[in-house]
């Protein structure tokens, strides 16, 4: 599924670089050693719980963590059937694991929202009904060697520069381009590594579909210490008229490719990438008329502190063709959004302020209560736990 005041994040951005001079007991320190486990991913300035729950067991040593999240936002020009304001949880999620060894698996469950921008909220307590159900993420996982391995079960995808849920990400909400990409995907992926390069492989149900029809790749090239360069494509291999909430038509029956360029040098992390999608004409998935995206975004992030950071993201995307894809066909969008972030330990504080302008909107797909309205702005905060 991937279905969107500044002034307020402003204000969170200076509050919270009042309460912050540093990231560890008001001195300069390094920053949490990564855990044991790679999964769930999380791209700085959230860092996981560097001392998770374990436990050792008759098949290794098992790992148990978690995410307790809420948000509160406010918006300009709600879409119709959405609020101006509300208050919710963004994850009530946990983790079982077993990262070591020939066999090992993951398990992800609990509840969530997945905030996007130019797209209406839905609660956590329905959208797991809508989407990936209460256990979004689980796969077992072969490791025969430390080159090679195959996963098999739901699995994230492999599109893309953002993350599913807002506790992975530098920005509470997910970007424009997101909208776009697959989130999670039931099949199997095998991932080899060799020197700076590494390929992950995978056969899916692309955007949820149930219907195993969908490739896809992620190339990955390590240039040096401090550069990496990404290549992900994902084609479909058979049309469908499947249509659900987290299974959009056209999408699902399209292709989508990312470049995607990580710099990390010092207090910066600076990712840009490019994105490019298209759905042809298929009678057999009711599509009348082929469509295309281009979008690029730069995200970046910037460490005041070990504890105190600002992130940043810019992105645009435009349409061509008769079939809509974004909102009406050969629409165009653009959005910003900054978010300081406060971690301690395991708790974090983050506001959010972003704007999002379309052009080009068709009658009644834009925003406001009659879908005429072509700017909306937003103001988030989020807080939680990751233990």
């Amino acid at each position: 599924m991937k279905t969107t005041w500044v002034a307020g994040a402003a204000a969170a951005s200076l509050g919270l670089a009042a309460v912050s001079s540093a990231h560890a007991e008001d001195a300069p320190a390094a920053a949490p050693a990564p855990t044991p486990q790679a999964t769930p991913s999380m791209t700085p300035p959230l860092s996981a719980n560097a001392d998770a729950t374990s436990f050792d067991t008759g098949i290794g040593k098992i790992y148990v963590t978690g995410q307790l999240t809420v948000l509160g936002m406010s918006q300009t020009n709600a879409i119709a059937g959405d609020r101006k304001s509300r208050f919710d949880a963004s994850n009530a999620q946990f983790e079982i694991q077993k990262s070591d060894g020939v066999f090992q698996f993951y398990v992800q469950a609990g509840v969530y929202s997945l905030p996007s921008l130019g797209t209406s909220y839905v609660k956590a307590a329905q959208l797991p009904d809508l989407t990936y159900h209460y256990v979004p993420t689980a796969f077992i996982k072969i490791q025969p060697n430390a080159a090679f391995n195959v996963q098999a079960g739901i699995l994230p995808t492999l599109i893309g520069a953002e993350y599913t849920f807002t506790f992975q990400n530098m920005n509470v909400a997910r970007g424009l381009l997101w909208n776009q990409e697959p989130a999670i995907s039931r099949g199997v992926q095998a991932n080899i590594t060799e020197g700076p390069w590494a390929v992950s492989l995978a056969v899916t149900d692309g955007y949820y579909s149930n219907r195993f029809t969908t490739g896809s790749t992620l190339i990955t090239y390590t240039v040096g210490k401090l550069d990496t360069v990404a290549f992900a494509g994902s084609a479909q291999f058979q049309k469908s008229s499947k249509s659900t909430f987290a299974t959009p038509t056209p999408q699902n029956n399209g292709d989508i490719f990312n470049l995607i360029w990580t710099h990390t040098e010092g207090a910066w992390e600076v990712m840009p990438y490019l994105q490019y999608s298209r759905t042809p004409k298929s009678t057999k998935a009711g599509l009348p008329a082929s469509g295309s995206t281009f979008g690029a975004a730069v995200l970046a992030k910037y460490s005041f502190t070990p504890m105190f950071s600002l992130a940043g993201r810019a992105e645009y995307i435009t349409s061509s063709g008769a079939e809509s894809l974004l909102y009406g066909p050969k629409s165009n969008a653009m959005s910003l959004t900054l978010t300081p972030t406060w971690q301690f330990k395991t708790f974090f504080i983050r506001g959010e302020g972003s704007y999002t302008k379309l052009d080009k909107a068709a009658p009644g797909a834009a925003f406001g209560a009659t879908g005429n309205k072509d700017s909306q702005m937003r103001a988030m905060i989020e807080t939680g736990f990751l233990f």
